[in-house]
C-alpha cells in the first residue's frame, strides 16, 4: 500500500537546541549571562540585544560553571550522535545535580536524557526523564524564576511546557499507548497560543492526534484534526509545513478510497515545494511522488508509473542493517545454558540423595547384626524401601531427561526461527540495496550516456547505443533479482497486493490460483514478510506436488488475528508421511508459526485435495517517520 503519511509524529526528532530558537536561548542565559551592574544583556524576540534590569543575584559558583561545561560536552556528544557517551556522562551529571540547587541545569539535563533514550528507542526511559524535566519545568525552574519571564514578550515557560508535553505524547505514541498520547496532545491544544512558534507546536499536536485516530480507525475525527493543523500551517505561510499538513489530509482520503480527492491534494502539496531542494523537502517529494503514483494507479492513469519512477530516483538513503536475528540467537543460547545449569544442579541433588541412602543402608546392616531377633522385619523393610527408592530415582531421571529434551527441542525451534529471520532480513536488505541504490545508479549512467549522444553532431559512436542496451538489460536483471529476494509490492503496498500479485504470477493454463481477501490493512513489515513467506511456501508446494487445476488463497483479519486458508483440488497426500522437502518444509513452517504463537492445521485426503489452515496473531505497524518538519 502507499506510504501512510498521516501517521507522522511531529516532535519525535526535535532537539531542544534546534527547535526552540529564541526561547531556548533564554533558558541558557540563566546558566551564563553577561552582567553589567544590575542589568543583563539578553536577546529579544527579534534576535536583537537589549538590557533588562533584574534584582542582584550571586555570580555562579566555580562548581556550577564546571557543571555547565560538562553539560555542553554531553550535548555535543548528542549532536554528534554519540548517544552512549551522552547517556553515560549525562546520567552521572544528573545524579550529581540531584544534590545541587541548580534546578535549571537539572531541567536541561533531564530533558537531554529523555532525548537520548528516545534516539536509542528506549521509549519507557525517555518518558521517565521527560516527565522529570516537566516536573522541574512546572514546579521549580520557570514558573518561579523571575528572570526568564522578562526575556520575551511571550512567557518562555509556555513554549517549553508545550514542547515538553508534545515530546511525552510522542513517546507514548511510539509505545502504542494511544490513550496516554491523546491526553498529552489535548493538554497542548487546550493552551491559548498567540506567538507563531507556540501555535506551530499546537499544529504538531493536531497532526499527532490525527495520526492516533487514524490508527484507531476514526477517519472522521482524524480529518477534523488534520484540517485544524492545516489551518495553522497556512497562517504561518511556510510552504514546507503546509505541504506536510496537506499530505496528511490527502492520505486520509486515500485510506477512504477517495483517490480522486487524494490526487488533487497530493498535487497541491507538490506544487508548494516543487522548487524547494532542501533535504527535508526532497524526502517529502519522494513520499508524495509515490503516494500520487498509487492514487493514479487506482484511477487507472498510466502516469502513475512516471511518478513512481521519480520516487525511486529520489530515494538515496542507505538502510541500516538489522541485527534482531543475532540477538535472538544469543538470547536463546543464554536460555539453554541456564536450563543446562538447572539440570546439572538437579543431578547433583540426586547424587546427594543416593549417598544419603547408602549411609542409611549401612546403618540398617549394623542394626541387623545387632538385633538378630528382628532381622526378618528389618530385611523386609529395607528391601521395600530400596525398591521404592529405585523407582523414585528412575522417575526423577526420566522427568529430568524429558525436561532436557523439551528444552533442547524448544531451543532448536527458536534458533531455526532466528536463522530464518536473519535470512529474511538479509534478503530484504540486499533487495532494497539492489532496487533503490544500484538500479538508480544504472539509470543515472544511462541518462549521462543519453546526454553524451546529444553532444555529437549527427553520427555518434555505435558503442554508446550498445552500452545503453547493456545498462538497460543490467537494470532489468537487477530489478528481477530484487523482486525474487523480497517482493517490492510487499514492501511498498502490503500483504494484500503481494498475495494478489503472487496468484497472478503463478497462474497458468494448467493451474488457476484465485484469492479471497477481506479486511486486510498494513501491518508491521516483519510480520508481513513472515506471513508472505509462509503463504508462498504453501503455494510452492501446490505447484510442485499437488497436480491441481484450481487453488484458492483466503485471507481475513478477525479479532486481531490473520486467518489463512489455502485449498486445492489436487491429488492430496497422506498426512502421516509429511516431511521436510524443498524450501523450509512443512515441519519448519510449523515451527515458524509456533514461534509466532499461531495455530496450524493440514487437512488432506489422497485424490481429494488439500486444505491448509493457519492463524497468526497480528503484529501492528511501528510509528512512521514524521511527515511534517520537526519542531
Amino acid at each position: 500500500m502507499f506510504t501512510i503519511l498521516p501517521l507522522a509524529i511531529d516532535g519525535n526528532n526535535c532537539c531542544i537546541f534546534k527547535g526552540m530558537n529564541r526561547y531556548l536561548r533564554c533558558v541558557l542565559l540563566v546558566l551564563a549571562t553577561i552582567r553589567i551592574g544590575n542589568h543583563i544583556i539578553i536577546a529579544n524576540n527579534k534576535g536583537e540585544a537589549r538590557s533588562v534590569q533584574v534584582s542582584p543575584l550571586p555570580f555562579p559558583q566555580k562548581k556550577d560553571s564546571l557543571q555547565v561545561i560538562r553539560y555542553q560536552e554531553i550535548r555535543q556528544y548528542y549532536e554528534n550522535e554519540e548517544y552512549s557517551k551522552s547517556l553515560e556522562f549525562g546520567l552521572a551529571l544528573f545524579t550529581e545535580l540531584e544534590k545541587s540547587n541548580n534546578t535549571v541545569l537539572r531541567y536541561l539535563t533531564a530533558f537531554l536524557l529523555g532525548e537520548n533514550f528516545s534516539k536509542i528507542k528506549d521509549h519507557d526511559k525517555a518518558i521517565l526523564y521527560l516527565k522529570k524535566s516537566l516536573f522541574l519545568l512546572k514546579k521549580e525552574v520557570l514558573l518561579d524564576h523571575p528572570r526568564l519571564n522578562t526575556f520575551t514578550e511571550v512567557p518562555v515557560n509556555s513554549y517549553l511546557l508545550a514542547d515538553n508535553l508534545l515530546k511525552i505524547g510522542v513517546e507514548y505514541s511510539l509505545l502504542e499507548k494511544k490513550d496516554s498520547a491523546i491526553s498529552y496532545y489535548n493538554k497542548i491544544i487546550q493552551m491559548n497560543f498567540i506567538d507563531e512558534d507556540l501555535s506551530s507546536i499546537k499544529a504538531g499536536a493536531y497532526n499527532n492526534l490525527s495520526a492516533t485516530f487514524i490508527k484507531i480507525g476514526s477517519y472522521g475525527v482524524a480529518k477534523k484534526y488534520s484540517l485544524q493543523a492545516l489551518e495553522i500551517r497556512k497562517l504561518h505561510k511556510n510552504k514546507l509545513n503546509e505541504a506536510s499538513a496537506l499530505t496528511n489530509l490527502a492520505s486520509i482520503y486515500m485510506l477512504e478510497d477517495n483517490f480522486k480527492k487524494a490526487k488533487e491534494i497530493y498535487t497541491s502539496a507538490l506544487d508548494l515545494i516543487e522548487q524547494d531542494n532542501s533535504s527535508e523537502a526532497i524526502r517529502y517529494k519522494e513520499d508524495l511522488y509515490f503516494n500520487l503514483a498509487w492514487a493514479l494507479y487506482n484511477l487507472k492513469d498510466f502516469e502513475a508509473y512516471d511518478y513512481q519512477e521519480k520516487s525511486f530516483l529520489i530515494k538515496d538513503s542507505l538502510q541500516s542493517v538489522e541485527f534482531d536475528h543475532i540477538v535472538r540467537q544469543v538470547y536463546e543460547k543464554y536460555q539453554l545454558d541456564i536450563a543446562k545449569k538447572q539440570a546439572n544442579t538437579a543431578a547433583s541433588d540426586l547424587k546427594l540423595k543416593e549417598l544419603e541412602e547408602k549411609r542409611t543402608i549401612i546403618f540398617f546392616i549394623l542394626l541387623i547384626l545387632l538385633l538378630t531377633v528382628s532381622s526378618g522385619v528389618i530385611v523386609f523393610n529395607y528391601k521395600l524401601r530400596q525398591k521404592n527408592l529405585k523407582l523414585k530415582l528412575a522417575q526423577t531421571r526420566l522427568a529430568q531427561k524429558n525436561k532436557l529434551e523439551k528444552l533442547k527441542s524448544e531451543a532448536q525451534v527458536r534458533i531455526l526461527n532466528a536463522t530464518l529471520d536473519g535470512k529474511e532480513t538479509e534478503r530484504k536488505q540486499i533487495a532494497e540495496t539492489l532496487h533503490d541504490s544500484v538500479s538508480s545508479l544504472l539509470s543515472s549512467a544511462n541518462l549521462h550516456l543519453q546526454a553524451t549522444k546529444m553532444q555529437f553532431n549527427g553520427v555518434f559512436p555505435t558503442e554508446i547505443d550498445k552500452t545503453q542496451q547493456i545498462i538497460t538489460e543490467a537494470s532489468q536483471t537487477i530489478r528481477d533479482l530484487s523482486h525474487s529476494l523480497v517482493s517490492s509490492v510487499l514492501l511498498k503496498f502490503g500483504l494484500k497486493y503481494a498475495i494478489k500479485e503472487m496468484s497472478e504470477k503463478y497462474s497458468n493454463s494448467q493451474l488457476q490460483i484465485n484469492t479471497d481477501i477481506k479486511n486486510l490493512r498494513r501491518y508491521h513489515q516483519n510480520f508481513e514478510i513472515k506471513a508472505n513467506n509462509i503463504i508462498q511456501e504453501f503455494v510452492n508446494n501446490i505447484l510442485k506436488h499437488s497436480k491441481a487445476s484450481k487453488a484458492l488463497v483466503k485471507l481475513e483479519e478477525k479479532n486481531g488475528r490473520l486467518l489463512i486458508q489455502i485449498e486445492d483440488d489436487g491429488e492430496g497426500f497422506d498426512k502421516t508421511l509429511t516431511s521436510t522437502k524443498d524450501g523450509i518444509g512443512i515441519n519448519q513452517i510449523h515451527a515458524r508459526i509456533q514461534m509466532m504463537q499461531g495455530k496450524f492445521l493440514i487437512d488432506s485426503v489422497l485424490n481429494e485435495g488439500t486444505t491448509v489452515f493457519a492463524e497468526l496473531p497480528i503484529m501492528e505497524k511501528n510509528a512512521i517517520t514524521p511527515a511534517g518538519p520537526t519542531l
